[in-house]
């Protein structure tokens, strides 16, 4: 245990296992202190939050559909009832049908680029609006984004699109909150072994891609990601927002494959 979030308060939206990056991030959070509240969709997803959130020490438990503007409001009412303010948010929402993560982008349909896009992205934006007011004195917004917003990754499709959306969108709440004292980030990491991650068409080879060709020769772990977020969200992050920080194990810099992969 250390205290960098010591006294610190935040809320954790997106966990869905032990294996989401969201939980990394939360289990990070709380090996520094912090106190968490944690949101989950649904009744079959809160049985899973529920015993990792216990595990953790935290009974602050919450269904929330970032679809319905009254299961917001109840939400952040809650935690203006229960603690009176927020010292961070973490946003680790973004959905797509599966079945567009496949397949050409062209073929997007209408209906699921809009759902995609509403949930991936105006989320943020909606969530900011709402914890403002309750991260009296400052406070830190984090999101999870991919490289797919801004180079073309095989079937992340529709998604590379939101993403890039949602950066652009880190960088004007970052301007937009900052007087307030309110940091907005992105984190970046490779591909996962997630849930969402298994979503998306050819999902195994991209792993395995990856992790023969980054400079680290490894993809990004839950603890190097929990401990990114931990910087973010703590004092030490204070100077730093409107940021995509990378942690990808050093792929990103690569123009192509290592030699013996050409």
């Amino acid at each position: 245990m250390g205290d960098l979030m010591k006294g610190k308060r935040g809320l954790v939206m997106g966990v869905a296992n032990d294996r989401s990056i969201a939980w990394g991030i939360a289990r990070a959070l709380a090996g520094q202190g912090a106190e968490l509240a944690f949101s989950y969709q649904g009744e079959a997803f809160g049985k899973r939050v529920e015993p990792l959130a216990n595990s953790l020490g935290s009974d602050f438990l919450m269904d929330v559909d970032v679809l319905d503007d009254e299961s917001l409001d109840r939400a952040f009412g809650d935690i203006g009832s229960r603690w009176g303010r927020l010292d961070f948010l973490v946003h680790a929402i973004a959905f797509s049908d599966k079945n567009e993560l496949t397949g050409r982008f062209v073929n997007t349909t209408r209906d699921n680029f809009r759902n995609s896009l509403t949930i991936s992205c105006y989320s943020l934006i909606d969530l900011a609006r709402r914890a403002q007011p309750l991260m009296h004195g400052g406070g830190s917004i984090i999101t999870l984004t991919y490289a797919g917003s801004n180079r073309v990754t095989p079937f992340y499709n529709v998604m590379g699109v939101a993403k890039a959306a949602l950066e652009s969108s880190v960088r004007y709440l970052a301007n937009d909150l900052g007087p307030d004292g309110i940091r907005v980030n992105a984190i970046s990491p490779g591909p996962m072994k997630t849930l969402a991650g298994a979503a998306i068409g050819g999902a195994r080879k991209t792993y395995r891609h990856t992790e023969a060709n980054a400079p680290m020769r490894a993809n990004a772990t839950l603890e190097a990601i929990g401990g990114t977020a931990v910087w973010l969200c703590s004092d030490w992050g204070a100077c730093t927002t409107g940021e995509i920080v990378l942690v990808d194990g050093g792929y990103h810099v690569l123009g192509m494959p290592q030699s013996e992969n050409l």
